[in-house]
């Protein structure tokens, strides 16, 4: 058993235009002040990261290292969610997503794509240079538009769909491998890796890559009604990475998963912050640490009603008291009577 790493802070959320969020220095001596020990890092925002360059100098991760060192804090693994969506974009989904790509490749599928993939091959290199070893993605999707199946799916449409989702990939995955990194997909509603079965459909394409791992955000089963406790147990030798993101599921007689267009507020399913919705956190710890995960517990805020920064002070100490440090003995030591293969033999009757 493993006691979990942490407790760290995401800070995709929290990154802005004021101090002291508007850099790498500044927010890391915020988050450290709140109790946080590491920091997962978004690649895509520049007040906190050149990924290209962190990818091409060793020296200049080095100086991201120092950064966050000197506020007492670690990088835990650097997340790449915005680029690895646009690995794999159905065009009805184009113009909403080409504003997480560079305007010189708005408007051209093809240039946002091979972008993309030359970011995560970068973010393997980064992730290197930093000594990390998982890293956070997200798989994009060619399929979501069929999720409910009418009109009916054709036969051997979603075959085709994992088929070119892995081709697309396995380049990806042979990078990060030449890296020495464990790259994390987030199983997440609107990606085509969104619950278990999906995850072991793309797994089957890339032939099992012992590099193509989970990142386990149990907030996400819980809007899909999903047994978030059963898929560790199912999944635990895959999973690298812990998003700690609370939720609930509250359907009505007018709303169910779907949400009814309606806003985060409104949703029968909605994220919330830590201690304020549905998730068994204490199970999840002791699952974890039992099968021994040996990874960071990295707190994702994202929540329609509280300010992030009570979101902030209050999830450092939740996820704190939920680290169990894990035994070193048995709790009946004290009456152990010894023994040897004569003496259990002599037990046994034999």
């Amino acid at each position: 058993m493993t006691t979990i790493k942490g407790p760290a802070i995401f800070l995709a959320q929290f990154m802005g235009d004021e101090a002291p969020f508007n850099t790498l220095e500044s927010i890391c001596k915020w988050a450290a002040g709140l109790g946080f020990k590491g920091v997962q890092i978004p690649s895509w925002d520049p007040r906190c990261i050149d990924l290209k360059k962190a990818a091409e100098s060793k020296t200049y991760a080095d100086e991201i290292k120092g950064i966050v060192a000197r506020a007492g804090m670690e990088i835990t693994e650097l997340s790449s969610h915005l680029q690895g969506q646009l690995v794999a974009v159905h065009p009805a989904y184009d113009a909403q997503f080409d504003g997480f790509a560079p305007k010189e490749v708005h408007g051209n599928s093809k240039a946002r794509t091979d972008w993309a993939v030359e970011q995560l091959i970068y973010a393997a290199k980064a992730s290197q240079n930093l000594g990390l070893n998982a890293h956070a993605t997200f798989s994009g999707s060619l399929l979501w538009h069929t999720v409910y199946p009418w009109p009916q799916r054709p036969s051997g449409l979603v075959e085709t769909g994992f088929t070119e989702l892995a081709k697309r990939w396995m380049p990806i995955l042979n990078e990060f491998d030449k890296a020495g990194v464990d790259l994390c997909y987030e199983i997440h509603p609107g990606e085509d890796l969104h619950d278990g079965v999906t995850y072991e459909m793309f797994l089957d394409k890339v032939k099992g890559h012992k590099r193509a791992c989970l990142l386990y955000d149990p907030s996400h089963f819980v809007l899909q009604c999903m047994d978030y406790l059963g898929y560790i147990d199912a999944f635990h030798e895959r999973i690298k990475m812990f998003h700690v993101k609370d939720a609930e599921f509250n359907p009505t007689a007018k709303q169910g998963v779907y949400g009814g267009y309606q806003n985060w507020v409104d949703r029968a399913g909605r994220f919330r912050s830590l201690g304020d919705g549905q998730v068994d956190f204490k199970s999840i710890f002791s699952k974890l640490a039992a099968y021994n995960f040996k990874g960071w517990a990295v707190m994702e805020w994202e929540c329609a009603i509280k300010h992030p920064e009570v979101g902030a002070a209050e999830g450092a100490l939740f996820i704190q008291k939920n680290i169990i440090k894990v035994t070193e003995k048995a709790f009946d030591d004290f009456a152990s009577t010894g023994s040897d293969e004569s003496f259990n033999k002599k037990i046994l009757g034999i």
